[in-house]
Order: structure tokens, then C-alpha cells, then sequence
């Protein structure tokens, strides 16, 4: 086996933590993967990996080698990329993590797009709102509400952005009224939605006379899915406070109702992070550069901007569309 061979299935064997889903990202047989480990660390005479049953980590040997690997693949890459044959190509499998509800609401409808401009990259779409380690994993890319938290391993790309819209079901507005002020919404109940991340629901941004106010509602049930919060507002169960992008398809068809629309809250960032290379493979660059152009899109559609001051979308052509 080549040396470059060597490399590559050694870096990904790091990336993977594991043997064999680097044999199954990498398509070759476990055992071709094993007898690529051995032959070199027999080759430079060193171990490179400490190997148990439930363990694999780097010696200080691999360490120093797996961060050579990096550099150097990472620079025939970007040669071969520069030149306009088939090694510049976006192509080969592209691992894309982000939550179901984006995934549901805004990737999935366009994303048969990416596929005729790239028909030689394979996606695999993996869905979670938790914390991951894009290289630990084998994910290429992850798009994700809020602001990224500084890495040096990182890079983060605002692709867009949302709104928080207060909004209950019209049944529930008119049986208990509209809430005209914020001081209102202690007179009414919420719909709770438990953070994965901070184990507790989350509070009410708002900014009143450009100072932050935090409100906390009366909550006699909390749900930690996105779907199943949306679901809830829709049976009549409370006031929600949700991303523009899960609501407004329900507020187009009057399902549900904005309110409180004349409070501004900080809008939410969208980004696309992926792990830091001096050379971005062609592959994640046009999935970065599609994924920007698809929220540019998107976005006007999301924004409170679209709403009027009863909390009903506007249509394109700025009248107001009443479902």
C-alpha cells in the first residue's frame, strides 16, 4: 500500500475513533484498515495508536505524525484542486449534522438543488441539537442556531439568521384573550421547551428602550422537542416562543397568531462550522457556499419583517395574506 494510502486511512481512523467506521466512511474492508495501521507503525518504527476494546487514542508518536498527516493532505488537496480536472470536483460522501427542525424546514425542501449542481457528492444527513466533535465523529460540517463559541479547531460562518415570534393558536387567543404589553404575559400560560444543553426552559428575550428584559411564563408543561413544541401551541396549550422558520408556514394558514410583535428581540445566527483547515476541500466549500446562497434565499420569507402589525404575513407583493 502507498504511502499517501497509509496517510489517509490513518487520519481517518484518528477522526473516527474508530477502526471500523473508518472502514465504512472509507469503503475498504476492516482488515485492509487494520493491516494499513500496522504496516505503518512498522514502517516508522513507532506505535501510533493505544488500541483497547472500548478505547483508541493517540500515542505522542501519533500525535506529532497525525498533525504532519493533516498539513500534508491537506496541501496536495488544495494543489489538485487548483487545477480544473476532476480533482477540483466537489465529489465523495459529505457528512452534514444540524437539528431536525432546520433539517425538516429548510434544508430538506432545497436540497434537491445541491444534488443537480453536485451529483457526485453523496450526503448523509444526520439530525441533533447537542453538543458534537465534528472531527471525533466524522462530520464534515454542522449548521447551528446561535453564537459559536471560540475555537482553534474551528471555523464559524454566519449563513443567516432568524426571529423569535410569540405566537398561541387563534382558539386559544380568543378564549383567553391577546396579551398587549409584556407585562401581559403573567396572565397567561407557556408551553415549555427544556434546552438539551442547559437542562432548563428557557426564557423570553425582549428588548424594551434598548435594554435586555428576560421574562419566565407560567409553564404546566414543558417538552424538549421542536416538533412536539410547535404541536402543542397548535392544540391550544399555551403561548410559545419559537423560531420564525417552525411557525410561519402555520401563521400564513392562521393556525396560529403572532403577538407582541412590536417588541424586538436580538435576531438568532445561523452558522455553518467545520473543522479548521488552511485548505477547505472542494467538497465542503460548495456545500458552504450552496448552504449561504439557500439562506440568503430563505430568509426574507422567515423575518418578522413579513408580518404585519396584527402579526399576519404579508404576502410578497406586501398585502397582507390572510389564510
Amino acid at each position: 500500500m502507498d504511502r499517501l494510502q497509509l496517510m489517509q486511512i490513518f487520519t481517518r481512523v484518528v477522526e473516527m475513533h474508530s477502526f471500523s467506521r473508518a472502514s465504512e466512511s472509507l469503503s475498504l474492508p476492516p482488515s485492509r484498515v487494520t493491516r494499513a495501521i500496522k504496516e505503518l507503525e512498522t514502517f516508522l518504527g513507532v506505535r501510533l495508536l493505544q488500541r483497547t476494546t472500548r478505547h483508541l487514542s493517540l500515542t505522542s508518536d501519533g500525535t506529532l505524525y497525525y498533525d504532519h498527516c493533516r498539513r500534508l493532505l491537506g496541501e496536495i488537496e488544495a494543489v489538485e484542486a487548483s487545477f480544473p480536472g476532476s480533482a477540483g470536483r466537489p465529489r465523495g460522501r459529505l457528512r452534514i449534522d444540524m437539528t431536525l427542525s432546520l433539517a425538516r424546514l429548510v434544508l430538506l425542501p432545497c436540497i434537491k438543488d445541491f444534488q443537480s449542481r453536485f451529483p457526485e457528492v453523496e450526503l448523509t444527513l444526520t439530525m441533533s441539537d447537542r453538543i458534537i466533535e465534528l472531527v471525533q465523529e466524522g462530520i464534515d460540517c454542522a449548521i447551528r442556531a446561535g453564537t459559536p463559541e471560540d475555537s482553534p479547531t474551528l471555523v464559524a460562518k454566519r449563513i443567516g439568521a432568524f426571529d423569535w415570534v410569540t405566537c398561541a393558536s387563534t382558539e386559544y387567543l380568543e378564549e383567553h384573550g391577546v396579551p398587549e404589553v409584556l407585562e401581559d404575559l403573567a396572565n397567561f400560560e407557556a408551553v415549555g421547551y427544556l434546552s438539551s444543553r442547559t437542562a432548563r426552559t428557557l426564557d423570553w428575550h425582549y428588548v424594551v428602550d434598548g435594554e435586555d428584559r428576560f421574562i419566565r411564563m407560567r409553564e404546566r408543561l414543558i417538552v424538549n422537542d421542536t416538533d412536539a413544541y410547535v404541536a402543542c401551541a397548535l392544540e391550544g396549550l399555551g403561548f410559545i416562543r419559537a423560531p420564525s422558520y417552525m411557525v410561519m408556514q402555520h401563521l400564513r394558514t392562521g393556525r396560529l397568531r403572532a403577538v407582541l410583535t412590536d417588541y424586538s428581540a436580538p435576531a438568532y445566527p445561523l452558522s455553518i462550522v467545520y473543522p479548521q483547515n488552511r485548505h477547505l476541500s472542494p467538497t465542503v466549500r460548495a456545500f458552504v457556499d450552496w448552504a449561504s446562497e439557500m439562506m440568503m434565499e430563505s430568509e426574507s420569507h422567515w423575518r418578522l419583517e413579513s408580518l404585519d402589525s396584527s402579526g399576519t404575513p404579508r404576502s410578497r407583493s406586501g398585502r397582507t395574506h390572510h389564510g
